[in-house]
């Protein structure tokens, strides 16, 4: 994950520093809470391997999937703003994580540049990731919305060194549902017509892309 984790261009003494603050890793068991909504926020996260899902809680007590993060991306930039977390991370599987103390970080910020920028492109990537995530639900039909999300995964799967075309999908058809926003019946009725149209093939929860340029004009 160095490739992804860690920002180009550094020499080697700004490595060895960003080495010492990253040395501490939590294993968190399928199921369990990385954090919880109002936690006090302490610590930003590389997930080392493994996937997460994040969650809002509503007034009414419904569960709102807000994301996925898969090994190499960052958990935890939603504390930032109020030092609390506004959502809850769980494992969708046993996983571990890398954990970065945010105050030690904002050190070595003021030190490199090179680190600066990589923080500042991951909040960047967070932004887009949240506009991204509103026209997918604003503006696209069922089938749109899960193709968009499929290609979407495929290439950050594909840039960590994994098969763009053959993947797990780690979270249930109603997780992923809660994210798209999407009914349970809908996303199977959807997963059906692409395997119809023979642009995907499913078995399980292992998902093969049979035709990405199909899927890109859905």
């Amino acid at each position: 994950m160095r490739a992804v984790c860690m920002p180009d261009g550094l020499s080697a003494e700004e490595l060895s520093r960003l080495d010492e603050i990253i040395c501490l890793s939590r294993r968190v068991s399928r199921g369990e809470a990385l954090y919880r909504s109002g936690d006090t926020f302490s610590n930003l996260y590389a997930v080392r391997a493994g996937s997460f899902k994040t969650v809002v809680t509503h007034d009414d007590g419904r569960e709102q999937v807000t994301g996925f993060a898969i090994a190499g991306e960052p958990l935890g930039l939603d504390g930032i703003s109020d030092e609390s977390h506004g959502c809850d991370a769980i494992a969708l599987e046993d996983s571990i994580v890398c954990v970065i103390p945010f105050h030690l970080l904002e050190m070595l910020c003021r030190e490199s540049r090179a680190v600066q920028r990589h923080v500042h492109r991951m909040m960047s990537s967070e932004i887009v990731r949240e506009s991204a995530l509103m026209m997918l639900l604003g503006n696209m039909r069922a089938d749109e919305r899960v193709a968009t999300f499929l290609l979407g995964l495929s290439k950050r799967l594909e840039a960590r060194g994994y098969s763009a075309s053959e993947f797990n999908l780690r979270m249930t058809r109603d997780e992923l549902g809660s994210y798209l926003g999407m009914k349970l019946e809908t996303v199977s009725r959807t997963f059906s017509k692409l395997q119809r149209q023979a642009l995907i093939s499913t078995q399980g929860k292992s998902v093969r892309l049979l035709d990405t340029d199909g899927l890109r004009r859905v």
